[in-house]
């Protein structure tokens, strides 16, 4: 019986062992994701001509292939993001049209 209870125990230590090895890979891995996210993004600057109103009607080539690099992932979640600031500073919620 005690050799029973004993491996119930130890078995709970393992898994609770396991739970916190898994929660740690978990953080690195989005820590991984989110600065190969920056480094998707920073490339993007090439597109600004296209993004800044009035200046340019048709991206460049160089700001196509940036775009195509990164991840749908990576962009969704930032313009995701960059929609909530305003709320988030307290500033009235974004509404766009297409006159915009």
């Amino acid at each position: 019986m005690a050799s029973v209870k004993k491996s119930g125990v130890s078995l709970y230590y393992y898994s609770a062992a396991l739970l916190l090895i898994l929660m740690a890979l978990s953080a690195e891995i989005k820590t991984v994701r989110s600065q190969s996210c920056v480094g998707q993004l920073s490339n993007l600057n090439t597109c600004a001509p296209f993004v800044v109103p009035g200046q340019s009607a048709i991206p460049s080539a160089e700001c196509c292939s940036a775009l195509q690099e990164v991840d749908q992932g990576c962009l969704c979640s930032t313009l995701q993001i960059a929609a909530r600031m305003p709320v988030a500073c307290r500033l009235p919620a974004i509404t766009c049209g297409n006159n915009h």
